[in-house]
């Protein structure tokens, strides 16, 4: 009981009654936890992922394969798995550096990553998923070839940039990605002055993949 907090759900009878929650952590432990037969495939199935994530501390390639066949399964194609992998590493690189140069918790990640996508795109991450329709869903795993191509190009200039001013602490950081997001922003206009449309649009994948199997 003590990872799991009382809060108040709704109920068949339309009362809201005080019940017994718990994180996806916490239900992991509580299905450990469980001495019946029937919890075992569930135990089973924890043992596996842990020894494989395991193996992806002793091997990261294994960590990228395992990725690209995740977004295989899910029927994306090839051409934009290649390019979420790569715009993953550019991501990953720059985390890095905000780590190492004074981003302390997620939520300066956040800040610092609302500051690219502010220019780059002229929205916030937030209101950029209320356009394309999602709520708990990765807003990259949504974006098509020009989104990801833009938010690679601005995070990458960021890092580049930090390496260069050998900046630290938050409001550095923070200067240098809205230097990074004004060259990305700069690329976008000039992208949709010539194709003649925006390039952020309320497509998704979920969406997408309706369509394609509707023509099918």
């Amino acid at each position: 009981m003590t990872f799991c907090h009382g809060l108040k759900l709704e109920a068949n009878d339309g009362k809201k009654y005080e019940t017994d929650c718990a994180n996806t952590e916490g239900m992991f432990r509580i299905i450990q936890s469980i001495p019946s037969p029937k919890a075992e495939p569930l135990k089973r199935w924890l043992a596996k992922v842990g020894y494989e994530r395991v193996q992806e501390i002793e091997n990261p390639e294994l960590a990228t394969k395992r990725t690209k066949l995740l977004y295989k399964l899910k029927e994306y194609p090839k051409d934009w798995i290649e390019k979420r992998m790569r715009e993953i590493a550019i991501r990953e690189e720059l985390t890095d550096e905000w780590q190492k140069r004074g981003a302390e918790n997620e939520r300066d990640y956040e800040i610092l990553t609302a500051e690219i996508s502010q220019a780059t795109f002229g929205i916030k991450p937030n209101e950029y998923k209320k356009i394309k329709g999602l709520k708990r869903e990765n807003l990259r795993d949504h974006m098509d070839d020009f989104e990801l191509i833009l938010t690679m190009l601005g995070e990458r200039t960021t890092t580049e940039i930090h390496r260069t001013k050998d900046s630290k602490g938050l409001p550095r950081l923070k200067d240098d990605a809205r230097v990074g997001r004004q060259i990305a922003g700069t690329a976008r206009k000039q992208i949709e002055r010539r194709i003649g449309r925006p390039v952020v649009s309320n497509n998704n994948f979920l969406k997408n993949k309706i369509i394609k199997k509707l023509k099918n």
